[in-house]
């Protein structure tokens, strides 16, 4: 099992950038694909960004190309969203989860979340 815990959340102003970290607990970090989602007031979860478990691939949804970027650390069991740019639609509490292996943009393919943190960007 693996336990996670979200930071680097905030109160921001559009074209800004944050970087949220996702900090794991347990010795197989290194197994499991982090992916980031994101839930808006009065929408479903969606997923944003994905990393696999040796971080040799990513997956990056349309809206976020070019503005975030994911990476990992498995020596420091963290995995980091940069986020330029960043625009009032970008605002929801960002989840990340974990699963074995690979990235799904599916939800409920993920066993392992973490609380979220919020992210606010005005306009």
């Amino acid at each position: 099992q693996v336990q996670l815990v979200e930071s680097g959340g905030g109160l921001v102003q559009a074209g800004d950038s944050l970087r949220l970290s996702c900090a794991a607990s347990g010795r197989t970090f290194s197994i499991y694909a982090i992916a980031w989602f994101r839930q808006a007031p009065g929408k479903e979860r969606e997923f944003v960004v994905g990393i696999s478990s040796s971080g040799a691939s990513t997956t990056y949804t349309d809206f976020v190309k070019g503005r975030f970027t994911i990476s990992r650390d498995n020596a420091k069991n963290t995995v980091y969203l940069q986020m330029n740019s960043l625009k009032p639609e970008d605002t929801a509490v960002y989840y990340c989860a974990a699963r074995p292996w690979a990235v799904s943009g599916t939800s409920s393919e993920y066993p392992f979340w973490g609380q979220g943190t919020q992210v606010t960007v005005s306009s």
